[in-house]
């Protein structure tokens, strides 16, 4: 059962304790050899590297010396015993490894051998049983079939590979690209303050690792790469605890493609995609999501160097007029604004630069680099100090004027450290492309903390990254509701019945099953009416539907055709809506697999799935963050009133979403529950029909 918890909390006992594994007492290598082709000499050859941090074990069952250590045969054989196991041997002997590495005292084990749930429903049984065992004992598990772990703070290193140090804590599932991304931020001063490589996940998760990082205080940044979330609204809760605690959380990860672990049984199935879902998660923890591991390195080194915020008006610098207009185009491709400068900044920025010169927005140098090198300077401090620019471009040439000769060289580096210095003092975002970013002034400028760029895609990219951080509300990861009693069916009665006791308004209606029954339903509800046929999924496509049935007549007759193409075990009578200035919306609620409810707002009727103008939330979702929906979606304009159409009752419709997930929320039996046509009008807001799907 879960119990809905205080806005802004974790579960108690969420945290496991990883102190073992990051900062141990005492390691062994399992499985430790002078075999140059295996896990168990890498990983020997790290361990020994930090071996004057804490003592360093090697077991060997054959008892040989390995790297010219002497080994011990069994864990349990090491003196003072074991703080934490790293395992390398195959998959048969794991078990007996993992008993040797707690009967000495192990509180984490790693588990680098593979074989287990990767293979199938035995392995992950096998797997499974490990785990329990290890929880048991009171250890933590990490793995198995992962590449290892290493603290760069507490001299730990126990992974395949050597790893650059720095501010960055980082969880992988994939060992390639912890080795990329260190690639990366090596080339950019940085590097890890922890690494974990999740592996299979049997026990430790990515949310373990997330709260494990979000205590430390060596790590300043924390990134993942993930394909399976596991419990993905744990993750959720713990990025957003690391994102309150100060500490960023950016995440690489797959699944832009449709999934295939539901079947498009409604609207909302068809519409909600895992990348979807993913971003709907990260929006609501707070979470920088991208999509390549250059990006990742990017955006840890831009937030690594600017957290202060920014926005979305963009200063353009360049020295060349080619430079300048794709700067802009790609600025503004990325959701950046590039606004002509006022009279007065125009007028400064004329004063400091040839005749020739752009001057109000992309500023083009036109040849002052050469003229004088030093206006680069004066002009970034210019756009810096103005109140109407947000954030800085600058492009093009800057670092290769050193070429020319060893006094524009100087000149060139003493220029970087002064627009260093007035980067610092301005303190609001800039990004700096140049062509020659391993230059000397280039290099100056990343020395002095400045994010420089070697492609104007990836620094505009950046900016617009900080711009959408600077507009978002705290983090909000919301609570799921204690379950309510499960409903059994999924006619449109009981979805009708049960979103109306949430609080949902629909047309006075009445349940009926003959032809008298309806016309006498007809009479007591009075006006045009409409027929529905009980039992089907999509009443509409079937038939299912008549509309603006006006006498008893045109009620039997409706009746009485569908009694006899369809046979359905019932009909709902009701009243006929007013849709008079009103839009159409769509309500959805999916129980996705890993992050639990997920809502659905968008332009609904008849082309939902046509426009697919949609957004989503982790639901469930309060009536603020339902306008907040609402008002990003393209049709957000028809809502507001547009060519003479009067505003509908946005409150309205915001306290229907609001009702409708958290209705959801409460039923963990309902897969899918959809209300389409949600009809808003100016006067308020009526459920038109409503969907459920029962999970299996």
């Amino acid at each position: 059962m879960t119990v809905a918890l205080p806005e802004g909390t974790s579960a108690p006992g969420d945290a496991r304790d990883v102190s073992a594994l990051f900062d141990p007492a005492s390691v062994a290598v399992i499985g430790a050899s002078n075999d140059q082709t295996k896990y168990g000499n890498w990983i020997a050859v790290q361990a020994l590297r930090g071996d004057r941090s804490r003592p360093v074990h090697l077991v060997n069952r054959r008892g040989e010396p390995v790297l010219g250590r002497p080994v011990h045969r069994r864990a349990v054989d090491a003196p003072g015993g074991v703080d934490l196991a790293v395992i390398a041997v195959p998959a048969a002997a794991f078990g007996d490894a993992v008993d040797d590495a707690l009967a000495a005292g192990a509180r984490a084990i790693v588990g680098i051998t593979a074989g287990f749930a990767e293979l199938g429903e035995e392995g992950r049984q096998r797997e499974a049983a490990l785990a329990e065992r290890i929880r048991q004992a009171g250890a933590v598990l990490l793995g198995p079939n992962c590449l290892g772990v290493l603290d760069t703070t507490s001299g730990l290193r126990l992974a395949s590979n050597d790893m650059p140090a720095g501010p960055v804590g980082f969880v992988s599932q994939s060992g390639n690209m912890a080795l990329e991304l260190g690639r990366h931020l090596e080339r950019d001063g940085l590097g890890f303050s922890r690494f974990a490589s999740l592996g299979n996940q049997a026990d430790l998760t990515a949310a373990d690792l997330v709260r494990g990082y979000t205590g430390h205080d060596g790590t300043e940044l924390i990134a993942l790469y993930c394909e399976d979330f596991g419990d993905g609204r744990a993750f959720a809760r713990a990025a957003a605890d690391a994102v309150r605690a100060g500490k960023p959380v950016v995440l690489l990860t797959v699944g832009a493609g449709q999934a295939s672990m539901r079947g498009a049984r409604s609207h909302t199935g068809a519409l909600t995609s895992d990348s979807a879902v993913i971003d709907a998660a990260c929006r609501a923890a707070g979470v920088d999501r991208v999509a390549t591991v250059a990006e990742l390195a990017h955006l840890l080194g831009a937030l690594h160097r600017n957290r202060r915020g920014g926005g979305r008006r963009v200063a353009v610098i360049a020295d060349g007029g080619g430079h300048a207009s794709l700067a802009s185009d790609v600025a503004e491709a990325h959701g950046l604004l590039v606004p002509e400068f006022g009279a007065r900044l125009t007028s400064a920025m004329a004063a400091e630069l040839p005749p020739s010169a752009g001057t109000a927005n992309p500023v083009d140098l036109a040849g002052a680099g050469e003229q004088d090198i030093t206006s680069f300077g004066r002009v970034l401090d210019l756009a810096l100090s103005a109140d109407e620019v947000d954030a800085v471009l600058v492009t093009g040439y800057f670092g290769g004027y050193g070429g020319y000769g060893e006094a524009l060289a100087d000149a060139e580096t003493a220029t970087a450290r002064v627009m260093a210095e007035h980067i610092r003092t301005r303190g609001k975002p800039v990004a700096v492309h140049t062509m020659y970013a391993e230059r000397p002034a280039a290099r100056e400028l990343k020395d002095q903390g400045v994010s420089v760029f070697g492609s104007v895609e990836h620094a505009a990219r950046v900016l617009g990254q900080i711009a959408e951080r600077a507009e978002r509300s705290a983090p909000h990861v919301p609570a799921l509701p204690e379950p309510a009693v499960p409903v059994a069916a999924d006619d449109y009665w009981t979805a009708r019945e049960l979103l109306r006791e949430g609080g949902l308004d629909f047309p006075a209606a009445h349940l009926v099953r003959t032809e008298d029954e309806a016309a006498a339903a007809a009479r007591e509800i009075g006006g045009p009416v409409v027929l529905k046929a009980m039992g089907l999924l999509h009443k509409s496509d079937a038939g299912g539907v008549a509309l603006g049935l006006a006498d008893e007549t045109a009620v039997r007759a409706a009746h009485a055709d569908m009694a006899r193409r369809l046979d359905p075990p019932g009909f709902c009578v009701e009243a006929m809506a007013d849709t008079r200035g009103g839009v159409e919306l769509i309500v959805g609620v999916r129980r996705d697999p890993r992050f639990g409810p997920v809502a659905l707002v968008g332009l609904g009727g008849v082309f939902t799935e046509v426009l697919r103008d949609v957004r989503l939330a982790l639901a469930p979702v309060t009536a603020a963050e339902a306008q907040a929906l609402l008002a990003r979606l393209a049709a957000a304009p028809l809502l507001r009133g547009v060519r003479g159409r009067s505003a509908v009752d946005l409150p309205a419709a915001a306290r229907a979403v609001e009702a409708i997930t958290a209705v959801a929320a409460a039923h963990p039996e309902i897969s899918d529950l959809e209300v389409n046509p949600l009809l808003v009008t100016p006067k308020g807001c009526l459920g038109l029909d409503a969907r459920i799907v029962l999970g299996s």
